[in-house]
C-alpha cells in the first residue's frame, strides 16, 4: 500500500530536486541567452561573494525566526486554553475561529492588511479617532511580520493543542502531590511535554516564511529569497540555472531546522 506513495515522493518530488539541484551547475550563455549544459561554479561563486545575496538570505531567515518565535508566543496560552480549560462547546467555538481564516483566499487576507496597514488605512483611521499618533509601518518589515504572524498563527496553534491535549491528568495531579506549585507545574511538566508540538509548528511557520515571496511583494515591497527566485525564473532575466543555485539556500537552511525539530520530537508531534 505505500507503494504509490512512495512512488509519487521519487518521482514527482525527490526527482524534481535532483534535477533542481543538477541544474544550478548550468549557466546562460550571455550572447545567445541559451542554456548551456556545461558544468560551472559561477552560480554558487555569485551568491558566495555578492553582499546582496547575502543580505536577501538574511533577511528571510530573520523573518521566519522572528514569525515563528511571535506565533509561538501567541499559540501557546491559546492552545492552552482550548485543550485544558475550555469545554466543549467553547472549544468548538474556538476551532472554527482558527480554522475561520484558512477558508478565505491567501491572496484576499494579504490585501485586507494592505487596507489596514497604509497610510490612509483602517488602523491610522482608528488611532486618530482616539488621539493616538498615525503609524509608518505601511511596506516595512514592520508590516511584513505582522502580516506573516497571522497568516501562519494556525499552523502553529493546531500542532500545540495536539500535543497539550495528550498530556494525561496523571502527571499534573502527580506535580501537584509532589508540591508542585502552579508555575513549577507548568514550567518542569507541561512546557516539555509540549515542546514536541511547539517544534512541529515552527516547521510549518518556518518554512513557509521561508518561502513566501507574495505577502514581500505585497506587504513589504523588499525582496525575499523567494522574490529572486522567482525573477530568475519567470522573470526579464530568465536565469533558471541561478534560480536553482539560489534555491539550495532555502533547502541547506530547511535541513538543519528539520534536523534539529526531529531532535525535539515535532515528527512524533505532527
Amino acid at each position: 500500500m505505500l507503494g504509490p506513495p512512495l512512488a509519487w515522493m521519487l518521482i514527482f518530488y525527490l526527482a524534481a530536486l535532483a534535477v533542481l539541484f543538477v541544474s544550478a551547475f548550468w549557466s546562460i550563455d550571455a550572447f545567445t541567452g541559451k542554456l548551456t549544459h556545461a558544468w560551472t561554479l559561477t552560480n554558487f561563486d555569485t551568491i558566495l561573494h555578492s553582499s546582496t545575496y547575502h543580505q536577501i538570505a538574511f533577511r528571510t531567515i530573520w523573518m521566519a525566526v522572528a514569525v515563528t518565535l511571535t506565533d509561538a508566543l501567541i499559540a501557546f496560552p491559546f492552545a492552552y486554553y482550548m485543550a485544558r480549560v475550555a469545554p466543549p462547546r467553547m472549544r468548538t467555538i474556538l476551532f472554527v475561529l482558527v480554522l475561520l481564516p484558512l477558508w478565505s483566499s491567501y491572496l484576499a487576507r494579504i490585501y485586507a492588511w494592505r487596507l489596514i496597514l497604509n497610510q490612509d488605512g483602517a488602523l491610522n483611521w482608528s488611532l486618530a479617532k482616539v488621539g493616538l499618533p498615525e503609524q509608518s509601518w505601511a511596506f516595512t518589515n514592520t508590516a511584513m511580520w505582522i502580516v506573516f504572524s497571522y497568516i501562519w498563527l494556525p499552523f502553529m496553534i493546531l500542532p500545540v493543542y495536539a500535543a497539550l491535549e495528550r498530556i494525561p491528568d496523571s502527571f499534573i495531579e502527580a506535580s501537584r502531590d509532589l508540591g508542585g506549585r502552579n508555575w513549577t507545574t507548568f514550567r518542569r511538566v507541561i512546557v516539555p511535554l509540549a515542546l514536541p508540538g511547539l517544534a512541529a509548528g515552527s516547521i510549518f511557520t518556518f518554512s513557509l516564511t521561508l518561502g513566501d515571496y507574495i505577502t514581500p511583494t505585497l506587504v513589504g515591497n523588499v525582496d525575499f529569497i523567494g522574490n529572486v527566485i522567482y525573477r530568475n525564473v519567470l522573470g526579464l532575466t530568465n536565469n533558471l540555472p541561478f534560480a536553482a543555485a539560489y534555491a539550495t539556500v532555502p533547502l541547506i537552511v530547511m535541513a538543519v531546522y528539520l534536523t534539529l525539530a526531529k531532535r525535539l520530537g515535532a515528527f512524533e508531534a505532527l
